[in-house]
């Protein structure tokens, strides 16, 4: 998978703890797997590479257990927005840029921001690429 290809799965990975307590994400982790691997299947695609599956729950699993830290520095810069009230897949690509960002060394900051506009383009709605772009510009 390439490196966007990777990002958008842990994007959706991630978007589950909205709905799930962070207890049944193991759990949640296996449907995530499966319903990837059925989804290769049915689009005859290559089948995921244990390497991209390690890469994404790993990486995902980090971003979960900073999700307090995540969400209080969100807070901190969206000014006059909470992360109560904000959408949730703009949320969710701002926990997944604001990881890469602050935590990752192998990401550089330009990138996350680009590529959680493109994400917010595709999952969002029509503000939501503005709306992630001027947030995330608060990190750079």
């Amino acid at each position: 998978m390439s490196r966007r290809e990777l990002r958008e799965q842990i994007f959706k990975y991630i978007f589950r703890i909205e709905f799930n307590d962070r207890e049944e994400m193991p759990e949640q982790g296996r449907f995530f797997f499966e319903a990837l691997k059925m989804e290769a299947q049915e689009k005859e695609l290559q089948e995921i590479r244990d390497e991209d599956a390690a890469y994404i729950s790993d990486k995902s699993n980090k971003i979960i257990e900073k999700l307090d830290e995540i969400d209080a520095m969100i807070n901190r810069q969206a000014k006059g927005w909470t992360t109560q009230r904000m959408g949730k897949v703009d949320l969710t690509i701002l926990r997944l840029a604001v990881y890469e960002i602050v935590f990752d060394e192998d990401v550089p900051t330009g990138v996350a921001i680009n590529e959680a506009v493109e994400l917010a383009k595709r999952f969002g709605q029509e503000e939501s690429s503005g709306f992630v772009n001027g947030v995330l510009a608060k990190f750079a």
